[in-house]
């Protein structure tokens, strides 16, 4: 999404000095023309519409975005200066990078691949450098970093600072070597003019009267030798003072990132007391105030989620009870004109799936008959007068997929009725509450339907949707002999073409499910004179769920504890409001 192009060739060329200008001088770096970019990026928005793709330009220290590149004649939408900012990327996310003003201005942007992100870093960061603004490069301006003496200045344009006082240092190291050779020759050659005056004033007693002791005629020339020695010596204390000028700029960095680490726990225990503070008041102290966490993209689904078990279940309880009030507001609303309307059952035994269907639904037709209870496993979670759900602790790949199987008995309904209900594509936008959307991909018979469903997206767990035929049947009951008859659903997730899993905004959920209701007449009447309060439907569900994606296991524990209690009344309070006015149907 970062498709950065440099204006011009000369820009090019600035943007290259500005991220890699290891090879510019004092002078030059003085007058340097600070690079300027522009391109598309994705931009956090919120939490409704996520990213979007922006424009972006850098200009005259300030970085604007745009809706478009065609809207950026209409005035940005918002800006923000990079003198004071504070640009870094993202810790797991490669293509993403914030730019933030202390803490209360961020910007999150990402590009769409790790080189462009890095290009844009690079440019703001070298941008921000060369505006000698809260950066150890505004040293450079001074001359510091520079040689008093040497003939080979160092470079001060581009790097980082410690990189440039480290090269420096070692320069200047360098010139000490060669200068103590220098001086070593020059002590010898003086020790040496010293040695052969002294042997000369030895001997001097032995030469002939007409003779006279020259040393200037034996030896070499004092005076230039003397000069040369004190030169160097100038040289060796000159490039001394600079590696203390060196060490004392290097001392500032440390000091002054030692200050930004102060500055960062002290944050971070601030930001601990704030929680700390939070979770007294969710234990019952009210005399702390509440901390505020700004929202941002971090706060995703996802191993790496900031949010904690608590956090992440708060913000899914908050979405579930906005999807409830808005199925009341639509119930209310909602005229109740839809008849039942039962096709003829014919089986689907031609289709490619149907040894898949017929095994699946035999199976869990047995599942649902067995006994529940302490037996294998099963933990009673939820009891309301005559329902009960149980569920086993099950985990595939550290996700939560615990079995489900729940009993109910609803008066007033038959078996086909419910089951009816259950399976139409008519009924189950008003009794499955987290539906967003439904779709038949592929109609096998009038009894086994193929459904693609997407389901409402609750913060913070990305959306979902299932992709699974669904059968319904009449079985003769040999088990329970007051049974009147015996109906069963079974949902279980299969694949198709033209829908792969994951391929688009939803992460596919895999289930299998069944609904097992049997009708039962007290007292035995002809059927002919039974009335719906002579009819009890006894309901047997049982669902296995593979979420898929990700979130913590005891959040999705606590949604299911609370949400199938809810969903399994729900949906027999609508069977029987769908039914009463009606003729019974068996």
């Amino acid at each position: 999404m970062a498709n950065c192009a440099p204006i011009n060739n000369e820009d090019a060329e600035m943007m290259e000095i500005g991220i890699n200008g290891d090879d510019i001088d004092e002078e030059e770096s003085d007058g340097v023309t600070v690079p300027e970019l522009q391109g598309t990026l994705s931009k956090w928005t919120n939490y409704i519409h996520g990213w979007q793709i922006r424009f972006i330009v850098l200009k005259d220290g300030t970085l604007s975005y745009y809706k478009s590149e065609q809207d950026s004649g209409f005035g940005c939408r918002g800006s923000i200066s990079l003198y004071k900012a504070d640009i870094k990327g993202h810790e797991f996310d490669e293509c993403r990078f914030d730019v933030s003003v202390n803490d209360c201005l961020v910007w999150y942007l990402r590009a769409n691949s790790q080189e462009e992100k890095q290009r844009w870093v690079d440019v703001l960061k070298s941008y921000k450098a060369e505006s000698g603004y809260g950066s150890e490069n505004s040293l450079k301006r001074h001359g510091s970093t520079v040689s008093l003496i040497s003939n080979t200045q160092s470079t001060t344009s581009g790097g980082s600072f410690s990189k440039r006082v480290s090269r420096s240092l070692k320069e200047k190291l360098n010139e000490l070597e060669t200068f103590k050779d220098i001086l070593s020759q020059q002590v010898d050659t003086l020790q040496k003019y010293f040695d052969n005056c002294a042997e000369n004033a030895k001997t001097s007693g032995k030469i002939e009267k007409n003779e006279t002791f020259d040393p200037a005629l034996q030896s070499i020339d004092f005076k230039g030798e003397a000069i040369t020695f004190k030169a160097t010596s100038e040289g060796v204390l000159a490039t001394l003072q600079h590696c203390v000028e060196l060490m004392n700029q290097r001392e500032d960095s440390w000091r002054r990132k030692l200050e930004k680490e102060n500055e960062k726990k002290r944050k971070m225990q601030e930001l601990y007391r704030a929680l700390k503070d939070q979770v007294n008041i969710q234990k019952g102290d009210t005399t702390r105030p509440r901390v505020v966490i700004h929202g941002g993209p971090d706060y995703e689904e996802g191993p790496h989620s900031a949010l904690c078990d608590e956090e992440f279940y708060d913000a899914v309880e908050t979405g579930l009870d906005k999807i409830d009030e808005d199925n009341q507001l639509r119930d209310r609303l909602k005229k109740k004109s839809i008849s039942i309307a039962l096709s003829p059952v014919t089986p689907a035994k031609n289709h490619k799936l149907w040894p898949e269907i017929e095994k699946v639904t035999l199976e869990q037709l047995h599942y649902a008959r067995l006994g529940v209870g302490g037996a294998g496993g099963w933990q009673l979670f939820a009891e309301d007068g005559e329902m009960k759900m149980y569920r086993r602790e099950e985990e595939a790949d550290g996700l939560v997929v615990d079995p489900l199987k729940a009993c109910h008995m609803v008066k007033g309904v038959t078996a086909r009725e419910v089951c009816e209900i259950f399976f139409s594509p008519e009924y189950r936008s008003g009794w499955e509450a987290t539906l967003e959307d439904m779709t038949v991909v592929e109609t096998i018979a009038s009894d086994t339907l193929v459904f693609l469903q997407t389901h409402k997206r609750i913060w913070p767990a990305s959306q979902r949707d299932a992709l699974f035929w669904s059968h319904m049947r009449s079985v003769a009951d040999s088990e329970d002999q007051d049974a009147a008859d015996l109906w069963i659903v079974c949902n279980h997730s299969t694949e198709h073409p033209q829908y792969p899993p994951n391929s688009g905004k939803c992460v596919r959920v895999y289930l299998t499910v069944c609904l097992v209701c049997q009708t039962f007449i007290d007292p035995p009447k002809d059927p002919k004179n039974i009335r719906r309060e002579d009819l009890t439907c006894k309901i047997t569900y049982c669902s296995v769920v593979n979420p898929g994606g990700w979130a913590p296991a005891s959040v999705l524990r606590a949604v299911y504890k609370r949400e199938y209690p809810k969903f399994l009344k729900r949906f027999t309070s609508f069977c029987i409001d769908q039914c009463k006015d009606k003729p019974i149907l068996f």
